[in-house]
Formats: structure tokens, C-alpha cells, sequence
């Protein structure tokens, strides 16, 4: 996946996660962050990385996400893995 399609795809993720009323509190409990800080992140490649980051820590919420978008399960993980940080290593 291209970085640009990546970071489509976190804006998704944002999107999708400070809409659902369950996750909203989880997510913005546990990363700390304000809406302001949400909103500027929105253009951040890093925190971008940090929401499919949190994201990708829950199956069910990745299935929810994907079906919602019209995504592939695996979109998120490869979106991740085009943002900072998000090499692979490879064990071959």
C-alpha cells in the first residue's frame, strides 16, 4: 500500500473510531488525547500510525471498521505497515 492510501485509510480509522460511542472514550482515554489533539493529528503521519496502532489491537473492532468502509480485513494492517514505524521485520 502507498502512503498516501495509508493515511486515507487511518483518516477512516479516525473518523469511524471518534464516531462510534462505545470506542470514542476508549481511544481517547487511552491515547490521552483531546479532540484538539485529535484534530491536529489528523495531518500527522506519526499519529495517524497511532490509530491504526490502537485500532489493530482488537479483531472485532477491525472487522467493524472494514465491513463499515468496504474494506479488506488485511487494508488496516497494511496501511500501518506504509506509515512510520511500521516496517515489518523480515525473519527469511
Amino acid at each position: 500500500m502507498q502512503r498516501e492510501s495509508a493515511e486515507t485509510t487511518a483518516l477512516l480509522a479516525l473518523a469511524w473510531l471518534l464516531g462510534n460511542e462505545e470506542l470514542n472514550p476508549v481511544f481517547l482515554g487511552s491515547t490521552g488525547a483531546s479532540l484538539e489533539d485529535v484534530k491536529n493529528g489528523a495531518l500527522d503521519a506519526d499519529f495517524l500510525a497511532s490509530v491504526l496502532d490502537f485500532l489493530l489491537m482488537d479483531d472485532s473492532w477491525i472487522i467493524a471498521f472494514c465491513e463499515s468502509e468496504g474494506l479488506k480485513y488485511e487494508d488496516p494492517l497494511a496501511a500501518r505497515q506504509a506509515l512510520p514505524g511500521g516496517n515489518m521485520p523480515n525473519w527469511t
